[in-house]
């Protein structure tokens, strides 16, 4: 391995390995930055995990995950942004200034992609103020379309961006991730434009591989398995000022069911021969 001094492991790449468990191995291979997830944090201790990688050297790229902000039902809406700012402040603690944003799909019964894009907004406009007050970025993530019914009514970065620009850069951006962007043909410009109003707060990298599996969820192919050209999308996002940390986020049933200290060294193996 020669650099790995951009390089992130997200967390869910290897959500077999326990805390302890991750922050010795990313010791043991030189990788010095790590994406978390809120439910193994809340297991292991917010403050217990804010220690534990502190004391391991670790930076904390990432929380995931905020967002779900599209409930019709004033009651629902109001447990999500109580979430969220509980979200926001265990970024805090955790050191990242930056939580990932899924924003949510379809409420059940609706068919209203416009309302539920306007709920989000409506979010975001109490939840900015909320983090730039913690230190905290929000980073909305465009999910591919297929997940747009159930899980992200936000598709592309373009619809990212008009949601985003409503709000002061410092408080909202976007997170450019290859494996829901790579089929889109106006993504470049999208993140020249995200770039230049200072908008991308994360990069992440999977690959696409098919056929994807039941349910689609766990198809996230390893760096260098699939489709994707990982040096042409770091073009685009170095081109457009990106210089922070690259998140390698995989769900992988196959990857889950192997060794985690073996992935996380064949990932960030993958990450030197196909994108560094």
């Amino acid at each position: 391995m020669t650099d790995l001094s951009r390089f992130s492991i997200n967390q869910m790449t290897v959500k077999q390995l326990s805390l302890p468990e991750l922050a010795d191995v990313c010791g043991r291979l030189g990788v010095v930055n790590v994406g978390l997830w809120r439910e193994p944090v809340q297991t292991y201790g917010v403050e217990e995990t804010a220690k534990l990688v502190r004391d391991a050297g670790l930076t904390v790229t990432t929380l995931c995950r905020g967002g779900f902000f599209t409930a019709i039902d004033p009651e629902e809406r109001a447990a999500a942004l109580e979430d969220n700012r509980r979200a926001v402040d265990e970024a805090a603690t955790l050191g990242t200034d930056t939580l990932v944003l899924v924003s949510g799909g379809l409420p059940a019964g609706s068919k209203d992609l416009h309302g539920a894009r306007e709920r989000i907004a409506d979010a975001l406009s109490v939840l900015g103020p909320y983090a730039e007050e913690r230190g905290v970025r929000l980073a909305i993530e465009p999910l591919h379309p297929m997940y747009a019914s159930d899980r992200c009514v936000v598709s592309t970065l373009a619809q990212a961006l008009d949601l985003a620009e409503r709000f002061p850069a410092h408080q909202v951006g976007v997170t450019v991730d290859t494996y829901h962007i790579w089929w889109d043909d106006h993504a470049p410009a999208q993140i020249a434009r995200a770039g230049a109003g200072g908008r991308i707060h994360t990069f992440q990298l999977a690959d696409w591989t098919t056929p994807l599996p039941e349910g689609v969820l766990t198809g996230r192919g390893q760096i260098g398995d699939g489709a994707i050209d990982m040096r042409e999308w770091l073009g685009h996002v170095t081109a457009a000022g990106y210089t922070g940390a690259i998140e390698v986020e995989l769900f992988n049933d196959v990857l889950w069911a192997r060794d985690g200290r073996e992935v996380l060294a064949e990932t960030a193996a993958r990450f030197v021969e196909h994108v560094s």
